[in-house]
């Protein structure tokens, strides 16, 4: 009953449902797209929706507005932030800009808009080596804020990259002794990970993988058991799309609690009303625009 009415609002609105990967398993099956942060952010921009629902997180929602200015971008729960977004501060990039002023900041997409405005460029997770590997007259890269991804990033390339002590939560929490236990229980598994994971987890992996990585290669692998590194909300969407493979979480401690805001009753009152809508200035969307715009040329 609560779905049906959430699919007859939708209709009424026009709007469109965007849910990211760690979100609950309720969310993703009344999702019109599923994926990561910026591929349904890319999705947003290019449809005919007039809303966009976006299940996800705060930057998430700021990413498609950045992207999508004519379009109302709602978030069902506006507490859902990302702790990691909000470990860097625009003062403090503009502070750390200072102290190396020849350096060329690069943003992680999960960063707020204004963050993102004072950047020079955006990565993903997915492409951040690439990303890196374009900046050939760069002498030094100030990568924010996720340390560990930045520490990923810096084993694949030469150049010199500024790390900001910047983490997800939730990826700290998958430990080196949870996969090995869970490779001692499944001895014949593969092991992919996400790069947020810390150095020493991602040594023990056959891969390391965004999610839209980890999508691609759960169904092309010839792997029949998997062992996951990354946020257990991930699991819901490989398994459905996988039916014929096992897959184990890493770590079950692995939880956002942000993700886990939304709710279908939410999703209802959303549209219902009209709320939360995330509108970044436009001021700061079109420097933001502009740094994920060059990410996307490449």
């Amino acid at each position: 009953m609560l779905v049906k009415k959430i699919q007859e609002l939708k209709k009424k609105r026009n709007a469109i449902f965007l849910v990211h990967n760690y979100q609950p398993g309720e969310i993703q099956e009344i999702a019109d797209h599923l994926g990561d942060s910026l591929g349904l952010s890319r999705i947003a921009s290019q449809s005919d929706a007039d809303v966009i629902v976006f299940c996800g997180v705060r930057f998430m929602a700021e990413t498609a507005s950045i992207l999508c200015p004519d379009k109302t971008v709602l978030m069902p729960d506006i507490n859902a932030e990302c702790p990691m977004a909000e470990m860097i501060t625009v003062d403090a990039l503009r502070a750390l800009k200072k102290e190396h002023p020849e350096a060329v900041v690069l943003s992680y997409v999960n960063t707020s808009a204004e963050v993102k405005a004072e950047s020079d460029i955006c990565c993903t997770s997915g492409n951040a080596i690439n990303v890196v590997n374009s900046l050939k007259d760069a002498k030094e890269i100030i990568f924010v804020p996720d340390k560990y991804l930045a520490h990923y990033v810096s084993t694949k390339t030469d150049k010199k990259i500024i790390f900001w002590n910047g983490y997800c939560p939730s990826h700290v929490k998958i430990l080196p002794e949870h996969v090995l236990r869970q490779k001692k229980a499944h001895p014949e598994a593969k092991v992919i990970v996400h790069p947020e994971c810390m150095q020493s987890v991602i040594q023990l992996a056959d891969e390391a993988f965004s999610t839209a990585g980890m999508c691609k290669y759960a169904k092309e692998s010839d792997a029949s058991e998997i062992i996951v590194g990354t946020e257990v909300g991930m699991l819901y969407r490989l398994r459905k799309d996988n039916p014929q493979k096992k897959f184990y979480p890493a770590s079950e401690q692995a939880v956002c609690p942000n993700m886990k805001l939304t709710t279908l009753e939410k999703v209802l009152w959303s549209l219902e009303d009209m709320k939360h809508e995330i509108k970044v200035p436009e001021d700061i969307r079109v420097r933001a625009k502009r740094a994920v715009d060059k990410m996307v040329s490449l």
